[in-house]
């Protein structure tokens, strides 16, 4: 009884001690909050005008697991993030009850099954495509879908090495972003593809200027494949890249020729590039030097201006031509970037792809340039009406970086990403564990290729490079569908128009 009471009295003495501390930190927090100049709401409410900071803070969270509906969210919503998920998993793909999609929203796409598709012996796999075919060392793609640019330095280095083992297991290439080629993504033994920034990290002299003996030396690699110009990026077009001092370590300015700790911003565009006659003899260089393909990765404002450089293209000779052209749509995002380009600058994929693609085809150009499509195509669907509009290949970041365990924290651009995969700090980066989430990357990328090709098999070809415009409906905006075909006709090889397209019949006349 006496150890009772002892105990009892602790607690009481306690309990007085926590109220006190409480008391003293609240009238604390009253004078500062009373005083300060900055904040109108915590000067009138003092203390209490602290929890809407809180709040606010907390809001997206919550909104996140227990107000917004699966279908509600942005920029990706409950129900993809769950799909992807259970791909990279290799759970079942089966859900019971119905489609929790609306299907009224303007732009939804829905395929049109055949009558008669085909039996499962006629299916067909996806056969590799030829990129560069003039190049002294032409790339033949073996997959559709493909990891698009993600910087090491960006992204953390477990995180850039499970991609790397989990393309290599799926077959898929890894695009190194902005930020020069890594240890550790050749570590997997995956096909890379090298992204050219304006920074011309990894590849640039002293000066910042193009090195042609850092391209060799990339180019030395056999897992190099091709190499990719960025122009610009859905996510800030205009704008060069940013990564934050924080994650400027020393192996990260030794692999960008920068210094260390200080924040790397790279111009808005290539400084030797003014024009489309510069950009095609970069392009010419590059591929010169390196002997592998080279393309370009840009977000488009308008179509007109591309008219000028396929009209280039056509004058020059396809020497000149670029082996592949990146079609990123303004919805684009891995990046940070300032909140007005993420909102409100560059055109959305939907209406760029199909610009890009009737461009190259007006121009003849459809068997020597490819297309690829990249732009928050994260399920089987998009990707399959990104083929069916016209794109040769599809890449993806942020359907990777949710296979790898990204919870959407929103946490990318300030080196406190819970799950691992955008900070350097040691602790975070622990919770990644390589060994198991490369296995989740590749079965991720199976499981989008096997459900395109279960699409393509159900509109009636044996794989998804067969299907066309024709073969999905767009809804309208009162709601009815139409044809993808009736809406952007396609434009043949010869370089006439199916259907007499207004825009694409004054093009002609250019040409």
């Amino acid at each position: 009884m006496t150890y009772a009471m002892a105990a009892l009295q602790y607690l009481a003495l306690l309990f007085v001690f926590l109220i006190g501390m409480g008391a003293a930190l609240a009238i604390m927090y009253f004078i500062i909050d009373r005083t300060q100049t900055s904040d109108a709401i915590r000067r009138n409410y003092p203390v209490i005008g602290r929890f809407r900071h809180l709040f606010t803070e907390l809001g997206e969270f919550f909104r996140q697991y227990f107000f917004a509906m699966d279908r509600e969210e942005m920029p990706f919503n409950r129900a993809q993030r769950n799909w992807i998920d259970g791909a990279a998993k290799g759970d079942s793909n089966t859900v019971a009850f119905g489609s929790t999609r609306n299907l009224n929203v303007p732009g939804t796409p829905i395929f049109m099954n055949a009558v008669f598709p085909p039996l499962d012996d006629q299916y067909g796999r996806t056969e590799p495509m030829v990129i560069g075919p003039t190049a002294k060392q032409p790339y033949a793609a073996p997959s559709i879908y493909n990891i698009s640019g993600m910087s090491y330095g960006a992204l953390s280095k477990p995180a850039v090495r499970a991609l790397s083992r989990g393309a290599k297991m799926a077959g898929v290439w890894l695009n190194t972003g902005e930020g020069g080629l890594s240890p550790y993504h050749l570590e997997g033994g995956c096909d890379i593809v090298f992204q050219i920034g304006t920074a011309k990290y990894g590849v640039r002299d002293k000066d910042g200027n193009l090195s042609d003996d850092k391209l060799r030396e990339v180019a030395a690699h056999p897992q190099v494949r091709m190499f990719e110009i960025k122009l610009s990026q859905g996510a800030k077009p205009g704008k060069g890249g940013i990564l934050p001092g924080a994650k400027v370590s020393k192996e990260i300015a030794d692999i960008r020729g920068i210094e260390e700790g200080k924040p790397s911003i790279s111009p808005n565009r290539h400084q030797e590039v003014d024009d489309f006659n510069d950009l095609l003899e970069m392009i010419r260089h590059i591929r010169d030097v390196t002997g592998k393909p080279v393309g370009f990765k840009t977000c488009l404002g308008s179509a007109e201006p591309w008219f000028d450089f396929f009209k280039l293209v056509k004058e020059r000779g396809t020497d000149y031509a670029p082996d592949f052209i990146t079609v990123d749509g303004g919805e684009g995002g891995t990046g940070a970037a300032p909140m007005p380009l993420l909102d409100l600058v560059g055109m959305p994929l939907r209406e760029a792809l199909v610009r890009m693609v009737d461009l190259r085809d007006l121009a003849g150009l459809h068997d020597r340039i490819r297309i690829i499509a990249s732009g928050k195509l994260i399920s089987p669907g998009d990707v399959a009406w990104a083929i069916c509009a016209g794109a040769d290949i599809v890449t993806s970041a942020r359907g990777f970086m949710f296979s790898l365990g990204c919870i959407q924290a929103l946490k990318c651009n300030r080196n406190t990403c819970p799950t691992g995969i955008t900070t350097h700090d040691p602790r975070l980066q622990a919770g990644l564990v390589v060994a198991e989430k490369d296995k989740r990357v590749a079965r991720f990328a199976k499981a989008i290729i096997s459900e395109v090709e279960t699409i393509a098999h159900s509109v009636g070809v044996a794989e998804p490079r067969l299907m066309r415009r024709s073969h999905v409906r767009l809804v309208c905006d009162d709601g009815s569908s139409a044809q993808m075909s009736e809406l952007y006709p396609s434009v043949n090889l010869a370089g006439d128009l199916a259907g007499g397209h207004r825009v694409f019949e004054e093009a002609l006349k250019r040409m």
